[in-house]
């Protein structure tokens, strides 16, 4: 009998597997269907971790959790598994009064005292050499390095998480990564096998929605919110415990880049936020951000209609408004990105006394899942001597050994209790800083189950779609488009559209038009409660103002990169006029022309220029001026990339602003992208000049010298807007 593969003339030895036998041996076997775990004990339920009640904390006796968990932590050598691809900084954090009454945490008592930082931003799906203007959540980790040991507030740029419990954590990751057979695609969602667990997990949803917003592809680092996502505790010195919800509020306020900028910057500049932070920090522009907390009675945990042990839902700031206590600054570079970057290990159970847990399924299980990640990642369970991760406070101990030990531990006792040793290191009591767990009731029986309070899977969502601007809205419809649109599989795109129906009519029909399924009939709250099981859970609010990104700052253009198209002959008063208002304002204005070096001004000065044309792209920067001079547009025209830079900039809804001879420039280059938004420029009189025809708004000219001033001026305030959405569209108008 011959084997698959066999050829004639080639005899081959039955006895002897070939080698696709020998690996099919190590396959699965396709006819046995039942999950199970690495023993081959079957697994009945794979959804919930084992706990105290439905909601009492998870139990470690849960041996499917923990294996399940294990393995996933380990199956990445020598990059994490998420948040691969990341940047960092040092910097400080003050508290602006004693929160003595909320919490014993020493670090939040005294506004003298400057407690070291580092924070890590990162993307979560791409790898290592993935890009960072992907659509993806975005980490952020601060490490408090304080007097009373390290305090990890380990968090995202999303308040919310796809998943209620931990267990579902693996199943998550492997879905929205690579998928398994390609390795393709990466660093994306959009693929066949995140939208099938989404379909199939509709806990999922409401995250979905942030992820298919603004939110998720900020303009930096420096211009984006963060959130511990999870409910902590704070406990005070009369052991008095409160529930609170931590967030970072950036001094510059939150914005987004525009979803073709943020796939162009893919290309020209894969580094775009790892540079823009090192950049800010390099000229001393120090990012900063507010430490702002929400804080809740124990009492009050099920008041708001949902339950605040669960991830897949935000507090309101309607409800809980956010009390600001502190300002963080970033202002050191690190010097080793393997060191530092690379090798800093984060946990989410590092706390100190004044800061405890709730039994939020997700946190409990990261409180196992981040310590045994760094057991492979970093090479053993030395990783908090590597120094990034020491902490400030002394350590004493009866740890011993190990890959990657560090310090050298002297004397006989390395036990407790002992004699040998004098007894020490003694035990702390709780009055001399030792940590105390915050007692709590526990009475339940062991179950594999989640709440009832859990049910709601879309009224959060429906909030926050709710809550977004016409212009913000429209913006996640079109990338639920193209993500469901890269869906192979037509019944997970049917799905998909299926669930969005159960949020919002108009996002149902504008994608199953756009992915060529069915648009399903709206659905009334009152089935949805019903579908949901969740009647008692539904959110009170039709709106939360707070969740829409154009309730954000939009008076000031600090850090803001503005590129100056200029060539030999500009007009240097125009030029320097307008570079001296952006300075004073704390912008970057960066003279863009076709070579490198020198030019020369029409009045002979010398002007030297920091970027040529061919090496950079309108996308890297906030806003663009052309300032005149006859022979400086001449070339300016002559070019065939200088056109193209200002069009994109004005497809982008960026402010431009021109002087003398640059205005027909700029009329001339934006004609064609303008259309039926040329001449509209009146309607936005606050950033538009009243003496020229317009191509639209946020577009400043002026051709008189003696307005100079004034044209900066007016320039400055169109940057600060952002973007200028009414450009194209009267109805993307914000607030509309």
């Amino acid at each position: 009998m011959k084997k698959a593969g066999h050829k004639e003339g080639h005899p081959v030895d039955a006895s002897v597997p070939t080698k696709n036998e020998a690996l099919d041996a190590f396959r699965e076997d396709p006819t046995d269907s039942y999950l199970t775990t690495d023993q081959g004990i079957r697994v009945p339920h794979t959804d919930d971790s084992l706990k105290a009640g439905r909601r009492g904390p998870t139990l470690l006796e849960d041996f499917h959790l923990r294996e399940k968990i294990t393995r996933f932590d380990h199956e990445r050598i020598p990059e994490r598994v998420v948040h691969a691809r990341g940047s960092a900084a040092h910097g400080y954090f003050q508290v602006y009064e004693s929160m003595a009454e909320y919490t014993r945490a020493a670090f939040l008592q005294e506004p003298s005292r400057k407690t070291p930082v580092f924070v890590r931003f990162s993307t979560v799906v791409g790898s290592r050499g993935s890009a960072d203007t992907v659509r993806d959540v975005r980490g952020f980790a601060t490490k408090f390095y304080t007097d009373e040991g390290n305090f990890d507030l380990v968090g995202n740029n999303i308040p919310v998480f796809f998943i209620q419990d931990g267990i579902k954590f693996p199943d998550l990751v492997h879905a929205v990564k690579p998928e398994a057979d390609h390795e393709m695609p990466q660093a994306s969602s959009a693929h066949d096998t995140f939208w099938d667990f989404v379909s199939l997990v509709p806990e999922t949803l409401h995250m979905v929605m942030w992820v298919m917003s603004d939110r998720a592809i900020p303009r930096s680092f420096r211009m984006m919110e963060g959130f511990g996502v999870h409910t902590f505790k704070l406990v005070n010195n009369q052991g008095t415990a409160r529930l609170v919800k931590f967030h970072w509020k950036p001094i510059l306020g939150t914005h987004a880049l525009v979803w073709d900028e943020a796939q162009k910057i893919a290309g020209k500049d894969p580094d775009f936020h790892r540079r823009d932070l090192w950049e800010a920090i390099q000229t001393e522009s120090f990012p900063e951000y507010e430490l702002g907390v929400q804080i809740v009675e124990e009492r009050d945990e099920l008041r708001f209609g949902f339950d605040l042990l669960d991830a897949t839902k935000l507090l309101p700031e309607e409800l809980v408004p956010v009390r600001r206590i502190g300002k963080m600054t970033l202002d050191r570079n690190p010097q080793s990105f393997f060191a530092e970057t690379e090798q800093v290990a984060f946990d989410v159970g590092n706390v100190v006394p004044g800061i405890d847990f709730t039994n939020d399924p997700l946190l409990q299980a990261r409180l196992f899942s981040y310590v045994d990640t760094q057991l492979t990642r970093l090479g053993g369970p030395n990783f908090a001597e590597i120094p990034i991760n020491r902490p400030v406070a002394p350590v004493h101990n009866h740890q011993q050994d190990g890959f990657g030990r560090q310090t050298i531990n002297t004397g006989k006792a390395n036990y407790h209790p002992n004699s040998v040793g004098g007894g020490c290191p003694f035990l702390a009591p709780e009055k001399a800083g030792g940590y105390a767990h915050h007692g709590q009731r526990l009475d339940g029986p062991t179950v594999r189950e989640r709440s009832e309070t859990f049910q709601d899977h879309y009224s959060q969502a429906t909030l926050f779609v709710r809550s977004l601007s016409r212009t913000e809205k429209t913006h996640l419809i079109d990338a639920c488009k193209f993500e469901v649109g890269k869906v192979e599989r037509e019944e997970i795109r049917q799905r998909v559209v299926d669930h969005f129906a159960q949020i919002d009519r108009e996002l149902a029909q504008e994608v199953a038009g756009a992915v060529g399924v069915t648009a399903p009939a709206a659905v009334s709250p009152s089935a949805r409660a019903a579908d949901s099981k969740a009647t008692k859970t539904q959110t009170a609010l039709e709106r939360s103002p707070a969740l829409s990104m154009f309730s954000t700052v939009t008076d000031t253009i600090k850090t803001r990169k503005v590129a100056i198209l200029a060539e030999n002959g500009v007009r240097s008063p125009e030029l320097a006029a307008v570079q001296k208002v952006l300075r004073e304002e704390g912008a970057t204005p960066e003279i863009v022309s076709s070579t490198l070096g020198v030019i020369t001004g029409a009045d002979g000065r010398p002007i030297k220029v920091d970027k040529a044309l061919r090496t950079v792209s309108s996308v890297l920067y906030d806003a663009v001026f052309v300032p005149g001079g006859a022979a400086s547009i001449a070339a300016l025209m002559a070019q065939t990339d200088a056109a193209p830079f200002v069009q994109e900039a004005f497809k982008h809804y960026k402010a431009i602003a021109a002087a003398s001879e640059g205005v027909d420039f700029i009329v001339e280059a934006c004609r064609p992208v303008a259309k039926s938004a040329m001449r509209q420029g009146a309607k936005s009189a606050k950033v538009t000049s009243s003496e020229e025809p317009l191509v639209g708004p946020g577009v400043v000219t002026a051709r008189d010298p003696s307005s100079l001033r004034d044209l900066a001026r007016r320039f400055v305030t169109a940057i600060a807007q952002h973007r200028h959405w009414d450009r194209f569209d009267e109805e993307r108008r914000p607030g509309k």
